[in-house]
């Protein structure tokens, strides 16, 4: 055998490297990939499976409560505002504990993954950092649907009473939904911007008792500083005596002009919801329902003053019509624009958490797991 030592061997073809994706390049699969694996770890733990067990013996006590104190409030006989009212009191229950719950499917997903040494190892894959956020936004939003279809038997016994239309369960399940994506969307955003679980829960909690309850509050200490006195038409009795016929005229009364505050009701969940679950006033089946109550009210407030104060009433409790000059309230909707408001903040949340997990990262916070 004669062996040329001249003949050099082939060269070895380098290997082509794989580009690395952008932080917002987005694919079904890798967003798919992302969703199973958190969906894996939550369904694997025991504490998912009682959190959902106790949730549905919770919602269903309450709800069984209050379907017999209605029932002993109208003696036991069929009427039509038992519906609406336990509908109300489930839509609130429901939207309340998912307010509660939500947070904490999120607020610990991206911190929790980073100290516990198993964020880097999505980082190091094909996956975008926007993938790795949706997919996880995804998995905590899909793990909240599934506590809001648990309560799915307690809303039909609410429609089952009457009184409440069928479209009217779309909208809330619709509404309740889309919130508890922006929850989530808030929780991440969070997660990725502090260091600690702890931090990211408060920080998250926070955030939704701020637009449920402080800016409601707000809203009432703000009241006092929109008023003013102004000449309005008053439909009365003038004279010391009050015993004429009642009649419009003109008086100096102080007027509220909470058209420039109520932008913070309008952003509160329950308010988004009361607005747009409700079917027109002029329907009949509204009139007991205290969502019809609440958007009425809330309504008025973003119209401000009409121009027209009614301190008398006919005897069948009917007051006529406003004179000519004096506004109506407003029919428009306010539901889209709080929905809108809290999508804004979901997204804000995600916007936060891609960026702070593209790669390379010039500054982390102190105390920080890189792998």
């Amino acid at each position: 055998m004669n062996i040329d030592l001249d003949e050099a061997p082939a060269p070895v073809p380098a290997a082509t490297p794989v580009a690395h994706p952008g932080s917002w390049h987005v694919t079904w699969h890798g967003v798919r990939t992302v969703t199973r694996l958190e969906l894996r770890q939550r369904v694997r733990s025991t504490r998912w499976i009682v959190a959902l067990v106790v949730w549905f013996v919770v919602v269903g006590a309450i709800t069984l409560l209050a379907t017999g104190a209605l029932g002993a409030l109208t003696g036991g006989e069929p009427s039509d505002g038992r519906g609406p009212v336990l509908f109300a009191v489930v839509t609130y229950l429901v939207l309340g504990l998912g307010l509660l719950v939500t947070p904490t499917l999120t607020s610990t997903s991206i911190n929790g993954d980073r100290n516990a040494g198993t964020l880097a190892t999505l980082q190091v894959t094909l996956l975008s950092p926007a993938e790795i956020v949706l997919g996880k936004v995804l998995a905590a939003w899909v793990a909240a649907l599934a506590f809001l279809a648990a309560s799915l038997p307690f809303f039909l016994l609410a429609l089952g009473l009457g009184g409440t239309p069928v479209h009217a369960v779309f909208a809330v399940l619709g509404l309740v939904a889309a919130i508890l994506a922006a929850v989530c969307g808030v929780g991440v955003g969070f997660s990725a911007l502090t260091a600690r679980t702890a931090g990211s829960t408060v920080l998250t909690f926070t955030a939704v008792v701020g637009i449920t309850a402080i800016l409601p509050v707000v809203f009432g200490l703000t009241y006092p500083s929109v008023q003013d006195q102004e000449t309005v038409q008053v439909w009365g009795q003038q004279g010391p005596t009050f015993t004429g016929p009642c009649e419009w005229y003109e008086d100096e009364r102080t007027v509220y002009h909470t058209e420039r505050s109520w932008w913070l009701l309008a952003v509160n969940p329950f308010v988004v919801v009361a607005d747009g679950s409700t079917v027109p006033a002029e329907d009949p089946t509204t009139q007991t329902s205290p969502f019809a109550a609440l958007r009425e009210a809330v309504r008025s407030v973003r119209f401000g003053p009409t121009g027209a104060q009614y301190e008398c009433w006919g005897a069948d409790g009917s007051r006529p019509a406003p004179p000519s000059g004096a506004a109506n309230p407003s029919t428009s909707p306010i539901w889209p624009w709080g929905l809108a408001f809290q999508v804004l903040l979901g997204a804000a949340g995600v916007v936060t958490a891609v960026r702070r997990l593209s790669i390379p990262q010039r500054t982390l916070p102190r105390n920080t797991r890189i792998a």
